[in-house]
This record gives C-alpha cells, sequence and structure tokens, in this order.
C-alpha cells in the first residue's frame, strides 16, 4: 500500500512533463493535417467525383507532402511550444501573486516558523535528500534569527523522487512528526545527518524526540501524510518550481543554496 502512493507521487512530479509531450504530440498531427490541406489544396478528383481517397494512399501523399516541406512542420511545433511556454509563465506569475497578496491560502496546514503576523512570507520548497537544501539550513537558520520578528518561514514538501529514494519516507517521516508538534526539530535532525537517512534513522529521531511512536508509525503511513505531500508538489509545479531549493519570498523567487547577503537583499527589496 505504501508503495502504492509512493508511485502516485512519482507520477505527480512527472505529470507536467508527460502533460506537455502530450499536447507537443497532439498539436504535431493537427499541424500535419492543417500543412497538408494547406499545401495539398483539394484534390480535384476527391472534390468533382466523389470518389474516397484510399487511406493507404493518402498515407503516402502525406508523407511525401511532410518529406518536401519539414521546416513547416518543425516552424509550427516551435510556434506552439513557445504559444505554451508564454502560457504557462503567465500561469506561474499569477500564481506567485497570491503568495504577495493571500499568502495564508498558500501557506494552509504547513509547519511555519518567525513572525505570526505574515508581513513578510518566505517559502521553502526543499527536500531532505536535496544535498543543496542541506547546505542552505546554516544561511537560512541565520536568516531568520535576525528576521524572525517580520519574517515567516514556510516549510513545502518537495521530493525528487527521481535522484533522491529517500525523499518521500523522511517527507513522510518529517509531516507525522508535525502531528506531535515537533516538525522543525525533526527537520534539522534530518538536515544535519543527511547520510544517514534511512528507517532505522527516521525511528531513531522519534525516539530522541519522545515521540508517540506508534502514533508515528500511523502518521507517516496515512493517506494524510500523502495528500500533505502531494499538495505541496502541486503548487510548486503551478509556480514552475522544479528544483530545490526553491524559494518564494513575498512573489519573489530564487533559487539554490542562496548566500546570506542575497536573502538580504531579497528582503530589502520586499520590504521597499
Amino acid at each position: 500500500m505504501n508503495d502504492f502512493f509512493d508511485v502516485k507521487l512519482r507520477t505527480m512530479s512527472n505529470y507536467s512533463t508527460r502533460f506537455n509531450l502530450h499536447n507537443l504530440k497532439v498539436l504535431y498531427f493537427i499541424a500535419i493535417f492543417s500543412i497538408v490541406i494547406a499545401i495539398s489544396g483539394c484534390t480535384p478528383s476527391a472534390q468533382s467525383t466523389g470518389t474516397q481517397v484510399n487511406s493507404e494512399e493518402l498515407e503516402k501523399q502525406v508523407l511525401q507532402i511532410i518529406r518536401n516541406n519539414p521546416e513547416a512542420i518543425i516552424e509550427s511545433v516551435q510556434a506552439y511550444q513557445e504559444q505554451q511556454l508564454e502560457q504557462q509563465q503567465a500561469s506561474n506569475q499569477e500564481t506567485l501573486k497570491q503568495f504577495k497578496t493571500n499568502p495564508q491560502t498558500k501557506i494552509g496546514n504547513s509547519p511555519t516558523f518567525g513572525s505570526t503576523e505574515q508581513q513578510i512570507v518566505l517559502f521553502e520548497f526543499s527536500d531532505f535528500q536535496c544535498p543543496f537544501c542541506s547546505r542552505v539550513q546554516g544561511n537560512l537558520k541565520e536568516f531568520m534569527d535576525k528576521h524572525q520578528d517580520r519574517v515567516t518561514l514556510v516549510f513545502k514538501h518537495l521530493p525528487l523522487v527521481r535522484i533522491h529514494p529517500q525523499a518521500i519516507p523522511a517527507a513522510k517521516a518529517s509531516w507525522a512528526a508535525q502531528q506531535q508538534g515537533k516538525f522543525w526539530e525533526y527537520h534539522d535532525a534530518l538536515f544535519e545527518q543527511q547520510d544517514k537517512l534511512g528507517e532505522e534513522f527516521y525511528i531513531e529521531i522519534a525516539n530522541n524526540l519522545n515521540l508517540d511512536i506508534e502514533k508515528f508509525n500511523s502518521d507517516r503511513k496515512s493517506q494524510e501524510a500523502i495528500n500533505s505531500i502531494q499538495e505541496d508538489m502541486q503548487l510548486a509545479q503551478e509556480i514552475g518550481a522544479s528544483g530545490t531549493p526553491f524559494f518564494v519570498m513575498n512573489g519573489e523567487t530564487f533559487s539554490g543554496a542562496v548566500k546570506l547577503s542575497d536573502m538580504e537583499k531579497i528582503l530589502a527589496k520586499v520590504s521597499e
């Protein structure tokens, strides 16, 4: 059962790519058909005599037209790709505006740290097995120690399942710890000893934090844990976040193991 839900998460993480490929295939055939009609025109024999063109003959004609006019096909597909990209970017920007104007709708039930006023909200999309996510924690902690009176840090799960096999199990474990009020302590332990990620380590941390182990195990295997992680992944997809760590501060995006000075610059910008 647990493996089944892991597959669902992997499927969701690949959804955007497959969706675009599907659209590209659809457009490819539409483009070919349109160009064939435009280039070949109506055949007199089929139009005037009412005879039906044999499917094999039509296929040969289409293939020949494609061979004779490859540039037209390529240009049509490229135009479609550009249009899709523009539409996706516009959609991403619209969603990002909501991070600034109505952050509570994006925070949901995610763990938060710092100011409760949500004056400035910093969303972190992260993966517990990502080395860059681990590397940025020091700078992020220093930043929050300095600005926690006016900055709200929000953690969002973005497990990169293709390259990090422990990303989802770790995310589930941290979610279970959150249900007992120990998310940030569990979060710190995962990043501090990233090389130990695995079943034994998840239980070890839970014991060290005096969690109710029976509840911890039940929660991390629950559908609620899966749903919560999926919601975070969906939100990441909606703003075009495909790598980790990825940050959104009052609508401004930045990514990677950023320096403390870079965080300060972005804070100054969104505070204007």
